[in-house]
């Protein structure tokens, strides 16, 4: 191995491109939103995984008629989607700043980064439909009513 040698002056040779501000504070803004989501998401993901494998049978336990118990309940509905925008937005983000980091052309940058936020569109607009239009009262194509507590009697 060879030693890389420094200038005698202690000087650095390297040349850094530097950005000039824009005078937005939206990336201070997107700093401070991956750490505060970050935190909600912990409690919410552990909350989701305790009660979804600790409580009860656990894992195996885990099926349509758990899902629609589950679901049944507006609370549930507001956990798991606070869930999935967070971790969703939150995703997003960072792969925002991996493409601003790493992406050299303004071109390729662009198209990442639209590709991105039509998926995390996508995403978020399906996960939520799943959520709210979930009906956990259904008929099976035996014609026998999946029905858990939570159903009106037919």
């Amino acid at each position: 191995m060879t030693a890389i040698e420094l200038p005698r002056s202690g000087k650095s040779q390297v040349n850094y491109k530097r950005n000039k501000g824009s005078g937005s504070k939206f990336e201070m803004f997107a700093w401070l939103f991956m750490r505060l989501s970050g935190v909600v998401l912990v409690v919410l993901i552990f909350g989701h995984l305790f009660v979804n494998l600790m409580v009860g049978e656990g894992v195996h336990a885990i099926d349509f008629s758990f899902v629609s118990g589950k679901w049944a309940s507006p609370f549930w509905q507001i956990w798991d989607l606070l869930m999935l925008w967070l971790a969703m937005l939150h995703g997003t983000n960072g792969v925002r700043t991996i493409i601003n980091d790493y992406a050299e052309k303004a071109g390729t940058r662009i198209t990442l980064k639209t590709v991105l936020y039509i998926a995390t569109v996508v995403i978020i607009t399906l996960g939520t439909l799943v959520i709210f239009t979930f009906d956990p009262c259904v008929v099976g194509a035996d014609g026998v009513p999946l029905q858990g507590s939570f159903c009106p009697a037919p």
